[in-house]
């Protein structure tokens, strides 16, 4: 087997791989969702960020894994699959720590600064933090790939990002988009020098 076709071989496994674990992620809140059904004893969505109360900050932990009813999960589903995907693809041994800082750094916002008697629930904080560190890892690392990756994700989700974080919005955590975004956002400052090798593969 010639070197080309290598890396071809090891490229189509490598994009089998992410793929089967972005449906295992993305497949998760759907899980979730429907056991919420069928334990119907207790009502999963109560454990949600609720803002400045001990009892809200396991939500910050379960929060993402929790959707209201079928058109908040389908709306997270989408995104939050093309966005998780793209980042196991093309910043693989970072995804785990961008999830952490992301799940972590913007729930605690949400539940400091959030409004109170809020319960917020749902993958969009994560979702938008995933978006701010695409964006600006293109603006950090300053390499093709990574500029090329950031354009996509404006053209896709750059009008959502800015009508996510509007406050006020009835029914919108967009506390929890504006922090998952600034999440999302210092992931890609703090990374900015990991793995810079492999910003020279070619797409």
């Amino acid at each position: 087997m010639t070197g080309k076709k290598r890396l071809t071989s090891l490229s189509r496994v490598s994009m089998k791989k992410n793929l089967i674990t972005t449906l295992w992620i993305t497949g998760s809140i759907w899980a979730i969702f429907i056991l919420n059904f069928v334990f119907f004893f207790t009502d999963f969505r109560d454990f949600g960020i609720h803002p400045r109360k001990l009892n809200g900050l396991i939500g910050i932990l379960f929060s993402p894994f929790l959707h209201l009813n079928w058109t908040h999960l389908i709306s997270n589903t989408v995104p939050l699959f093309i966005l998780t995907f793209i980042i196991l693809y093309f910043y693989n041994k970072l995804y785990v720590k961008v999830s952490i800082i992301s799940v972590l750094l913007g729930g605690f916002a949400v539940w400091l600064f959030g409004k109170s008697g809020t319960n917020h629930i749902g993958a969009s904080g994560v979702i938008f933090a995933y978006i701010g560190f695409l964006l600006f890892s293109g603006i950090f690392r300053r390499s093709l790939k990574s500029i090329l990756i950031a354009v996509v994700i404006i053209f896709l989700y750059g009008g959502a990002l800015l009508e996510g974080i509007i406050p006020g919005q009835e029914g919108v955590s967009w506390e929890g988009h504006l922090f998952g975004a600034f999440a999302g956002i210092f992931a890609a400052w703090l990374y900015r020098n990991k793995y810079k090798r492999a910003d020279k593969i070619k797409l």
